[in-house]
């Protein structure tokens, strides 16, 4: 490193700073003093500095620093340690051991990097054991952690084979790739279930399917089984008969389940003599069943297109069950209903009949989510009462045809500005005439066009600021709405998605527990961490710390663990480590100011096992990839010949300079030293008598 003293102003300009520093020193000294003349000039000397020192540094002069390194040519072994390549990858140990041993002799700086993402690995201490292969990311978290080194060539031991994240072969790399493939390229006699297809979710008591796609090479005019099982009891079986030599097969079992919560079901192929291994004849299945659907009561008037338009948008969507009741139809309309409502909405209710308000005061006194499509035969004033979101001051029995005009300050969902502009080309609704005012906390999500004129009247408002959530739509037509849509696009997802939002913003329960334990995801990895997020609040929901949260967790078979955390501001997660893949049921426990708080749920462990997926080496993917970055494509009788080549052509290393400018006045040192000159001068004259 070295350094360079640079000057702001003209050099001429230190004359000025030693002159400074003589004159004070000599008008501070030049009277006779208690001690002699060569004492005194030493001590103006002292002074002399100090001043000419400070005034030089009043200049600001530039330290200019440059420090030179040495980059050695770097080689990095990548080394794919999944299973696929466990038969072939631990002999090949011995001899990259031997490799990188010559090529640090030669000067070069060699590093180890294997799919943990671990940087500096010790060859001896390799596994062959991840059930995953992601080389795009081993190659990408090489690149990040080389970034800007003289990094040269990357020496990438493995089998080819990709089972998760993208193909290497489409990104780029600033180094070369030198692929030293192992494995066998030829296709294995085998029988596998590729893959399950089946939905997440079922409903309780309700049939499901879920489809097995087998996949089998060289095993043709052999037959087998295939059986779905829950808790080792067989379900279901079919026969699979292998007619070709490359084999695709799908096989679809319907089942259903009269208990609530995940459910793990195994599908297994029998093993058929001849192949050559049966681990991958087996696959797991969870399905959450819930009996979850939310209810929706559509109360209305009278019979009216808006009713069938609204069904078909509302019973498109399985997680509703819905409910129609018709007032004018039906033989006791004042009934009471006792089924509990996650919505209800009402189409021209209250209406100027008088029919259905006592049902109204209950669903309002319950605060279940409201509703309110107006029609001409709505009571407005009520709606206005009820609805405690939109206020309509109508003249006696006039209405109006106005278009929708969407209102684009509106974020509390999700709508595409660009395709809501379809609604001004709908046809117009009947909605009440008169003066519109929202109530504090209503937001408009569409407004009323009256033919070319935008105005600023609501025509559909959402409140869900309080804890009774309601939405007003200010008139009926939503079935012209829909027809008019699939004539111009041949589709009607405008309308629905609009209303199928709104309801589903209504209807969605609010989580008012001050008690909660969940993992932060629903399925974790065989050998990974579960991490349980805990949650607790007071009376006014503000977050509290210092409880202790007793758990308690069950696999399948009912076993349990039982654990205990406290619950603070530096510690809201709780990790479990050590879990079997399969279904586990969790239950906490705390103890609050309100009494005994407890929280349920459950979480999925999932053996995953990619590598049992493809056993077959891609040795021409490895060709690609080293062709596309410069590189050569290596085997293990190549290797020893490759280092050679390497060790003759050895790269230059690399000199990096850093260059780096600091104002003399801010290096510490300077400050230190006039101190010390300062106090040299104030310790003399006290020493010596002086003041």
């Amino acid at each position: 490193m070295r350094s360079e003293l640079l000057l702001q102003t003209p050099s001429w300009f230190i004359l000025l700073c030693l002159l400074a520093g003589a004159a004070y020193a000599y008008f501070l000294y030049q009277s006779v003093a208690a001690w002699g003349k060569k004492v005194n000039y030493g001590l103006a000397a002292l002074r002399g500095i100090v001043v000419a020192t400070i005034c030089f540094l009043l200049l600001s002069p530039l330290v200019r620093k440059i420090e030179t390194s040495v980059d050695q040519a770097k080689v990095v072994f990548a080394i794919d340690n999944s299973e696929s390549v466990k038969p072939h990858g631990p002999g090949l140990l011995a001899k990259m051991k031997e490799a990188t041993k010559e090529l640090t002799d030669a000067g070069f700086e060699v590093s180890v990097e294997t799919l943990d993402k671990v940087s500096g690995a010790k060859i001896d201490s390799i596994r062959f054991d991840k059930n995953k292969t992601d080389l795009s990311s081993l190659l990408q978290t090489i690149k990040s952690n080389f970034e800007g080194r003289n990094l040269t060539d990357v020496v990438l031991l493995t089998d080819g084979i990709v089972n998760q994240g993208v193909s290497p072969v489409f990104n780029t790399y600033p180094f070369r790739i030198n692929t030293l493939a192992v494995g066998d390229t030829v296709p294995k006699l085998d029988i596998r279930i590729k893959d399950i297809v089946h939905n997440r979710i079922a409903y309780l008591g309700n049939d499901f399917p879920i489809r097995a796609e087998i996949v089998a090479n060289g095993l043709a005019g052999k037959s087998t089984t295939i059986s779905l099982k829950q808790g080792g009891q067989v379900l279901s079986t079919q026969r699979v008969i292998i007619d070709r030599d490359e084999y695709f097969g799908s096989f679809e079992f319907i089942t259903s389940s009269n208990q609530k919560g995940v459910q793990h079901y195994t599908l297994e192929l029998n093993a058929v003599q001849g192949e050559t291994s049966s681990r991958n004849n087996k696959k797991d299945v969870y399905i959450d069943i819930i009996d979850g659907r939310q209810k929706i009561l559509l109360l209305a008037l009278a019979p009216h297109p808006d009713i069938k338009a609204l069904r078909s948008l509302i019973e498109g969507n399985n997680n509703y069950e819905l409910d129609v009741n018709i007032l004018t139809v039906s033989t006791n309309p004042n009934q009471a209903i006792t089924k509990p409502y996650d919505l209800v909405i009402l189409h021209q209710v209250p209406n100027v009949l008088g029919m259905g308000n006592a049902l109204i005061r209950k669903f309002v006194e319950t605060k279940t989510p409201l509703f309110f499509i107006l029609g001409n035969q709505s009571a407005v004033p009520l709606v206005s009462s009820w609805s405690k979101a939109l206020i309509i001051n109508m003249g006696k029995g006039q209405f109006d045809k106005v278009t929708a005009r969407y209102n684009p300050a509106f974020q509390q969902l999700n709508f595409n500005e660009e395709s809501m502009q379809l609604l001004d080309r709908l046809p117009p609704l009947s909605v009440p005439f008169g003066e519109y005012s929202t109530a504090p906390g209503t937001e408009s999500i569409l407004f009323q066009r009256v033919g070319k004129l935008n105005t600023n009247k609501p025509l559909l408002v959402l409140n869900t600021s309080t804890d009774h959530k309601t939405a007003v739509l200010a008139g009926e037509g939503i079935w012209q709405w829909r027809q008019e849509e699939f004539a111009l696009t041949g589709k009607q997802e405008l309308v629905d998605n609009l209303f199928q939002k709104v309801i589903q913003i209504l209807s969605v329960r609010n989580d008012k527990r001050k008690f909660r334990v969940y993992p932060v995801r629903p399925e974790f990895e065989a050998g990974e961490q579960v991490v349980f997020q805990t949650e607790i609040y007071n009376d006014i929901y503000e977050p509290i710390f210092g409880q202790e949260v007793k758990l308690e967790i069950s696999d399948e078979k009912g076993r349990r663990r039982q654990f205990s955390y406290t619950h603070t501001v530096d510690n809201q997660q709780f990790n479990v480590s050590g879990l079997s893949d399969g279904v586990y049921r969790y239950s906490a426990t705390a103890a609050l100011r309100s009494g005994q708080e407890s929280a349920t749920g459950q979480f999925i462990i999932r053996h995953v096992d990619l590598e049992l997926n493809n056993t077959t080496a891609d040795f021409g993917m490895l060709r690609e990839l080293a062709g596309r970055s410069g590189g050569a494509f290596l085997q293990e009788s190549t290797l020893s010949q490759f280092v050679e080549q390497l060790k003759q052509n050895r790269p230059a290393n690399r000199l990096d300079s850093t260059e780096e400018m600091v104002e003399l006045i801010h290096l510490k040192w300077i400050f230190f030293l006039l101190v010390l000159l300062l106090g040299m001068e104030w310790g003399l004259r006290k020493f010596l008598g002086g003041y």
